[in-house]
């Protein structure tokens, strides 16, 4: 027979585990987690506070997923170029009907834009 204490403790054990395992299928499909770290100079961690605070971001873990999801939609862009790219074979890609291909000193600011 166990104790009431034992009782409780198995039981808020229980419900422990039940809020860890929810709180991994919200945060990835997957379950498990990966641990990374990252050096910053002083200027780049100022940076990343500002932009916490700017994001109402809570945490750095918050601030790096949300940066990685931020690269991850521009590597699927640069390769999605990358194919259209490939299927015109270096060929110019047509443009809607009623619209004027850019000049070149168009593309070359739009080239030296920064973001």
């Amino acid at each position: 027979m166990t104790s009431k204490t034992e009782r409780k403790s198995h039981a808020a054990d229980t419900t422990a585990r039940k809020r860890t395992s929810q709180t991994r299928r919200k945060q990835g499909d997957s379950g498990a987690t990966s641990v990374a770290q990252v050096r910053l100079r002083p200027d780049e961690m100022a940076d990343l506070q500002q932009v916490m605070q700017t994001l109402q971001l809570h945490s750095l873990s918050d601030a790096l997923r949300e940066g990685l999801r931020l690269l991850s939609r521009e590597a699927t862009e640069v390769a999605a170029a990358q194919e259209i790219r490939d299927f015109y074979g270096g060929t110019q890609a047509p443009t809607p009907e009623g619209v004027l291909p850019a000049a070149a000193d168009e593309l070359a600011a739009a080239d030296e834009t920064e973001w």
